[in-house]
């Protein structure tokens, strides 16, 4: 994609060189043309950059602003591109429970969408990390508390996952299954509370190493959703 921005601050051409350079440095950057007679810039991007972090990359006697399109707009795109996967297996996986605690001839039941969502999520999350376990289990151990210490663990975490979402599938002890399951999904949301604060850019191994996901505040959700429903199931059958 192609924006032109307005750039002021640009008096000569060795502001058209620095302006240039420094953009040119920002990943996913691929071309820039600069014009100090009309202050612009034109960029072109594998995918849309924020304007706060060109101009972060700018001096600060130049200030960027977009000339032909919402920033918003472009922003709430690239967001939906960006976490499409996970969105789609969300929604279906939703739909699926939905459907399911509904057939059950007593209204809907809660304790039945929430067990088929849990059995869903842990087996399509657990299939895309098969897909390349050593990827996966390199990936987690950039953030998660125990994968850093023991790198073990990203192999094993990827069949608990399997295995909890058989359980879930075929009811298996659903105490013993939720407890295990609020244990695993409370101790992995630590290290992406961490690597969320601290804004550290590494890429979320949710899905292992088939998508290529920003950790964020999406992953926090994600681990959050887990705990709140294990939760939520355990003071239901207790």
């Amino acid at each position: 994609m192609t924006h032109t921005y307005t750039v002021t601050g640009m008096t000569c051409s060795s502001c058209e060189g620095k302006v240039k350079s420094s953009l040119l440095m920002l990943p996913n950057v691929t071309a820039v043309e600069v014009s100090k007679e009309t202050q612009t810039v034109t960029i072109t991007m594998e995918k849309h950059i924020a304007l706060s972090a060109l101009q972060q990359s700018l001096d600060k006697k130049y200030t960027i602003s977009a000339l032909e399109h919402s920033e918003i707009a472009e922003q709430t795109k690239n967001w939906f591109a960006t976490y499409k996967p996970i969105l789609l297996i969300f929604i279906y996986i939703t739909t699926i429970a939905v459907i399911s605690s509904t057939l059950t001839g007593v209204g809907f039941n809660w304790l039945q969408g929430m067990n088929v969502f849990m059995a869903g999520f842990f087996l399509v999350f657990s299939f895309f990390k098969m897909l390349d376990l050593q990827a996966f289990a390199e990936s987690y151990s950039m953030y998660d508390i125990i994968a850093k210490r023991i790198k073990t663990w990203g192999y094993l975490y990827a069949f608990i996952e399997l295995a909890l979402g058989i359980a879930y599938a075929t009811n298996f002890q659903p105490i013993i299954t939720n407890t295990i399951t609020l244990i695993v999904m409370t101790v992995s949301i630590i290290g992406v509370l961490e690597s969320v604060f601290n804004k550290r850019k590494i890429r979320c191994a949710c899905l292992g190493a088939v998508f290529n996901l920003p950790m964020s505040t999406v992953t926090i959700i994600e681990d959050a959703l887990m705990i709140a429903m294990s939760a939520a199931m355990l003071v239901m059958m207790l």
